[in-house]
Parts: structure tokens; sequence; C-alpha cells
């Protein structure tokens, strides 16, 4: 079963992502803010991170730069999850350390699809 750290500061999207997660075999472990999300990566070793990109203490811009920059996380696959859609958001979503990119309101199926690829791409 894979670990995914959700990294979600919205109480219903963390409650319906973790909860449709789990529904579909994932382990499912979660942080509330940036800062946590970065501590949790490296305590709870998850398969992939979902991680919203805004979020207090430490906006998702900067946790996947220092997720990115620490040895023991850097090979986790992170899918930035953001209401930002404008043209430009996805690159600067890559170029802060993300490996994928997803809008909000999420598209389950969608997500889960990614999710799938890039824990595929770990075998």
């Amino acid at each position: 079963m894979a670990k995914i750290l959700l990294v979600e500061d919205n109480e219903m999207n963390r409650d319906m992502l973790s909860r449709r997660l789990k529904k579909k075999g994932f382990d499912v472990v979660m942080a509330f803010d940036g800062q946590r999300g970065v501590e949790m990566a490296s305590e709870e070793s998850p398969d992939i991170i979902l991680l919203d990109m805004s979020l207090p203490v430490m906006d998702g811009w900067d946790a996947a730069g220092h997720m990115k920059a620490n040895s023991t996380t850097k090979t986790i696959p992170i899918i930035a999850l953001t209401a930002h859609a404008m043209a430009g958001d996805r690159d600067k979503a890559i170029g802060a350390g993300c490996d994928d990119y997803d809008t909000k309101p999420v598209d389950f199926k969608r997500l889960l699809e990614k999710i799938e690829k890039w824990l595929n791409l770990q075998v």
C-alpha cells in the first residue's frame, strides 16, 4: 500500500481527498501547513506528496524547494495542487520543485491517474 502525504490546510479539501484516497487503498498522512509538510516528508517517508501551494506558515512553493533540497526527500514525487490555473502557473510549480501539477477544484479521476503514473515510475 503506497503512502501519500497530503499537505492541505482547507479542511473540506483535506477530508474529501483523504477519504477518497483511503477508499482506493492508499495510506494517507496529513499536514496542515507547509512547515509541517516538510517535516513529515522526512519523518513519514511517503511514496508521493500532494502539496497545496497556498498554505500557512510556509507556502507550497517554499515547501517544495525545501523538500527537493533535502537528500532524504528529494526523490519523492510532488504533485502541486492549486487553484492558480493561469498560464505559467504549471511552469512555476515545476520550477519550485514539484514534479507535476493539478488544479483545484480537484478532478479526482485525473488526480488519481497522475498519482498512479508517478508511483509506477518509482517501482
